[in-house]
C-alpha cells in the first residue's frame, strides 16, 4: 500500500464548488504529524486502532472513528471509476501529473462526489517517493471500505457461487473475479485464510471487478469446510469441490450445469483443496486435460469451470449478464 497516501488527510486542498476545474497541484512535503502513519500496511488499514489515531491526526476536532471501517487502495481510472460506480467515498486521491489530462474527468467526478477529499497532483519522482511504488498506472485513490454484504441474502438471490479457499496470491484472486463478473457468477465467498480483494495488485488485476460482483469473507475457523458447506446446501446449494479425485466428475457434466444453485469450490495454488473440504462437498469435478497436463492455474482453471457450469434462465438459450 502507499506509504503516504492514507495519510494525505490534510495536505492538498479541494474546492467544493470546482467539480469543473482542474484538479489542485501541490507538491510540498508531507506534514509532519503525519509521519507515525507513512508505512501502514494494508493489514493496519482494516485496524480500527490504528485507523482512529489517522483520523485525530488528518483532524482532531472530527469524529475519531470516522475511518473505523478501514480504508483500501484503487489503482488506474477504470478500477476508481469502478469504485465510484459501487458507491465507494473517496478518503484521498494522489496522481502523477503525467496521468493528469487523462484523468481529468474522472477527479473532476471524485471531487463532486467527496468535495473535502483532497485531491493532489504531483511530479513522478515525488509520487514515487510517497508511494513506494516505481511505477504506477494511473491515479491512486485511497477509499472508505463499503459495509459488508448480508450473506443470507446474497445467498438467496444467487444461483452461482464461487468459494475460494486459503486463495493468498492477489494475481489469482483479481484473475478470478475478472472471470466471476464475465461469465455469470452471482457472489464469491472467502475462506478465513483467503487475501483480501480490495488489495491494490487484487483489485486492479480484476479491472474493477472485486465492485462488481459481490463478495464476504466467512467467518469461523480456518477449517470452514464442515459448517461453511452446511450453510451453503441450507440455502440451497450443491457443493462440488474442483480436485484432482478419481471420483471427479467432468466438468461438462450435465448434472452440474443443470443445477438451479450450484457453489464451485477452488483451493489455493500448489496444495488444491484440503482433504476434509473436499470430503464435505456433495460432488467434486475435474477438467479433462489433454498432452499430459494434470491441472491449469487456479484462475485459469475457475474461467473454465464457470463457463461449463453458468447458469440459464429456464426458456432462454443463454443469460446475457
Amino acid at each position: 500500500m502507499p506509504r503516504n497516501l492514507a495519510a494525505a488527510g490534510r495536505h492538498g486542498t479541494a474546492d467544493a464548488a470546482g467539480a469543473g476545474k482542474p484538479p489542485v497541484e501541490d507538491e510540498r512535503s508531507f506534514p509532519a504529524h503525519l509521519a507515525p502513519f507513512a508505512s501502514m500496511t494494508d493489514g493496519e488499514l482494516r485496524d480500527p486502532k490504528q485507523l482512529v489515531g489517522l483520523a485525530r491526526a488528518c483532524d482532531a476536532d472530527a469524529d475519531p472513528d470516522r475511518l473505523a471501517d478501514g480504508l483500501f487502495i484503487a489503482e488506474s481510472v477504470n478500477v476508481i471509476a469502478r469504485a465510484l460506480d459501487a458507491g465507494c467515498t473517496p478518503f484521498a486521491v494522489l496522481t502523477d501529473k503525467r496521468w493528469e489530462r487523462a484523468a481529468a474527468p474522472l477527479l473532476a467526478r471524485i471531487r463532486a462526489a467527496a468535495p473535502a477529499a483532497p485531491v493532489i497532483v504531483a511530479p513522478t519522482e515525488e509520487v514515487r517517493a510517497v508511494t513506494g511504488y516505481r511505477e504506477t498506472r494511473g491515479p491512486l485513490c485511497c477509499f472508505h471500505r463499503p459495509p459488508r454484504p448480508d450473506l443470507t441474502a446474497l445467498l438467496t438471490r444467487a444461483h452461482r457461487v464461487a468459494v475460494l479457499e486459503d486463495v493468498t496470491n492477489y494475481t489469482n484472486i483479481g484473475a478470478i473475479f475478472r472471470s466471476a463478473a464475465a461469465l455469470g457468477i452471482d457472489a464469491v465467498l472467502l475462506t478465513p485464510a483467503c487475501h483480501d480483494p480490495l488489495f491494490r495488485r487484487a483489485s486492479r488485476v480484476s479491472m474493477g471487478a472485486v465492485f462488481q460482483v459481490p463478495w464476504v469473507h466467512l467467518e469461523g475457523e480456518r477449517a470452514w469446510a464442515t459448517q461453511g458447506c452446511a450453510l451453503l446446501r441450507e440455502a440451497g446449494f450443491a457443493t462440488v469441490a474442483l480436485a484432482l479425485t478419481d471420483a471427479a466428475l467432468p466438468i461438462t457434466d450435465a448434472r452440474l450445469k443443470s443445477a438451479e444453485k450450484l457453489a464451485l469450490v477452488l483451493g489455493t495454488e500448489g496444495d488444491g483443496l484440503a482433504a476434509d473440504t473436499i470430503a464435505a462437498c456433495d460432488m467434486t469435478a475435474r477438467i479433462p486435460m489433454a498432452h499430459g497436463v494434470d491441472s491449469l492455474n487456479v484462475a485459469a482453471a475457475s474461467a473454465v469451470a464457470f463457463w461449463e457450469t453458468r447458469w440459464e434462465d429456464r426458456g432462454q438459450p443463454s443469460r446475457e449478464r
